[in-house]
């Protein structure tokens, strides 16, 4: 399947990554909750896919992204945000036309977005990975509902990339998070097919 959810995943909970400014990221981990400051009215993207968030990041050295987050959240709550999500885009025959994904998505609290999957040294591959948008309240839910704990992972993003930049791809892919195949995905990614 060309698009399919990969995550680091239990029974009841998978991981998501984001990447924040240290002012907002370090409290955060610390907590383990999102602070007062983190806006739960404003969209949010998580993303299951740790090496997806790297390129996104460059890992962890653009402004305002040199936090990297591992956020844990309910399975519950994941599968909640998927099945109330529409396509970021218009899609003919997934959609019965433009203005039915219009209101579609003008309703939906969550998107989702597929973009190509990255290997080590960030290059696309030619399977999707998600990306999952959060607002109204699908976000409030995220961050003081499904989140169950965060975790700052800089550190981890850093000394896979020096193996990267070393050329020891081996160790770089023995610290990478063990991604396995969401369980009910195609169920959940029936409406989001492209």
């Amino acid at each position: 399947m060309n698009h399919q959810i990969r995550a680091l995943h239990t029974d009841s909970t998978i991981t998501v990554y984001q990447a924040y400014a240290p002012g907002l990221g370090v409290p955060a981990a610390r907590s383990g909750r999102f602070p007062t400051a983190w806006k739960r009215d404003r969209m949010t993207w998580i993303k299951p896919s740790f090496l997806w968030m790297m390129y996104r990041c460059g890992w962890a050295t653009k402004p305002d992204q040199e936090t990297v987050l591992a956020v844990e959240i309910t399975r519950e709550g994941f599968d909640w945000a998927l099945r109330n999500a529409c396509l970021s885009h218009y899609v003919r025959g997934v959609h019965p036309d433009q203005a039915a994904w219009k209101e579609a998505l003008r309703r939906s609290p969550a998107r989702v977005q597929w973009d190509p999957e990255r290997d080590l040294r960030l290059r696309p591959l030619p399977h999707r990975s998600l990306q999952l948008g959060l607002s109204g309240e699908a976000s409030r839910r995220y961050a003081d509902e499904w989140t169950v704990s965060i975790t700052d992972v800089t550190a981890l993003a850093h000394e896979v990339h020096a193996h990267v930049r070393d050329d020891n791809l081996a160790a770089a892919t023995a610290l990478l998070p063990e991604e396995r195949v969401y369980p009910g995905g195609d169920d959940l990614l029936a409406h989001l097919a492209t």
